[in-house]
């Protein structure tokens, strides 16, 4: 079992490895400017932030609506 939830955990950092390595190809591609890019980027981080924190506690979200 142990062997099976390391595969796992060692899939998922290539996953996000190769992730992160896109976006930053993509970031240092785009025609778009520098305060351009860091306001993308700042909201995708909000997004994700905000979408991890409603998977770690779903009853917030229902809470709050």
């Amino acid at each position: 079992m142990s062997e099976e939830r390391g595969s796992i955990g060692t899939s998922l950092l290539i996953f996000l490895a190769g992730a992160a390595v896109g976006a930053a190809v993509v970031a240092l591609t785009t025609p778009k400017t520098g305060p351009e890019v860091r306001a993308d980027l700042k909201g995708l981080g909000n997004r994700v932030k905000d979408r991890f924190a409603r998977l770690r506690n779903p009853e917030q979200e229902q809470t709050e609506a």
